[in-house]
């Protein structure tokens, strides 16, 4: 256990972090799923731009690293266009 005040509070702050992180990044990995699922390019086309504005959020939050996001964002542009 920790002997400081403030790495008590510090083992605190982590854990909220931690869950508030697992659960964005499991909303977008979810969000992720379903785009690659699609068959239908319209559909595709509309929810691109919320999967990527999801992605982008979670690369600046350093949830993800930045790469991830663009090669995730890159795979899923390809596969939309394929769907066209």
């Amino acid at each position: 256990m920790a002997n400081h005040k403030s790495s008590v509070k510090r083992i605190r702050q982590i854990k909220v972090r931690r869950l508030a992180n697992r659960y964005v990044s499991r909303t977008a990995r979810n969000k992720v799923r379903e785009l690659r699922a699609l068959t239908s390019g319209e559909e595709a086309r509309k929810m691109y731009p919320e999967v990527c504005s999801t992605l982008d959020k979670l690369a600046k939050k350093n949830v993800i690293h930045r790469n991830k996001a663009g090669n995730l964002k890159s795979k899923l542009a390809s596969h939309v266009n394929s769907l066209s």
